[in-house]
């Protein structure tokens, strides 16, 4: 499953890669919400709060980008899910400083989502929006997209979605629906 926080117009992030508006959600309710960081809590409404359980709840390990592993630093080593990550790169970091067996490098996609799922068992892998995930979808390893859609018109930035060649990808209709504030999270079923 891929899921990601996005604008109207298909943004998960602005030009220079930060969320802009696009996290507000995080701290629109009254429900804490603790992560497996120290220094990160979101305060969520009760609606959000409870599909955010749901999903975190069912998940077993992440694969991302490089891109995205060094614009978080890897996170320092531990996600804010609390679960294994892993990372696609012809270029593994040498010396990292946060190096730890909650971080593991693989060199294509393929392999990154086999052992992401192997790391996870029988619980849910997700999928970093992006390059990641479109290159999962086009090679149809991706089961569902959830989207946290927020009522923003970026006008720029980086798509959810980039450079599909096997497309149009059809989805099928939304097996979630949850209204928060500031946020509508939408889950769809990739069709085959």
């Amino acid at each position: 499953m891929s899921s990601a926080s996005m604008s109207l117009d298909g943004y998960v992030a602005l030009p220079d890669d930060t969320p802009g508006p696009l996290f507000d959600w995080y701290d629109a309710g009254e429900v804490e919400v603790r992560t497996a960081r120290d220094d990160l809590t979101f305060h969520l409404t009760p609606e959000s709060a409870a599909h955010w359980a749901a999903w975190t709840g069912s998940l077993g390990a992440i694969v991302v980008g490089r891109r995205l592993f060094d614009l978080t630093d890897g996170w320092q080593g531990r996600h804010p899910l609390g679960v294994p990550v892993v990372v696609v790169t012809h270029r593994p970091p040498q010396g990292w400083a946060h190096a730890g067996p909650s971080t593991e490098f693989r060199d294509d996609v393929v392999a990154g989502l086999a052992r992401a799922q192997e790391l996870a068992g029988a619980a849910v892998v997700g999928v970093a929006a992006g390059t990641i995930a479109s290159q999962c979808l086009d090679l149809g390893l991706l089961d569902e997209v959830a989207v946290d859609l927020v009522p923003v018109v970026l006008g720029a930035g980086r798509p959810y979605f980039t450079g599909i060649a096997h497309g149009p990808a059809l989805l099928g209709e939304p097996t979630t629906t949850v209204h928060g504030d500031r946020v509508t999270h939408l889950v769809f079923p990739v069709r085959r």
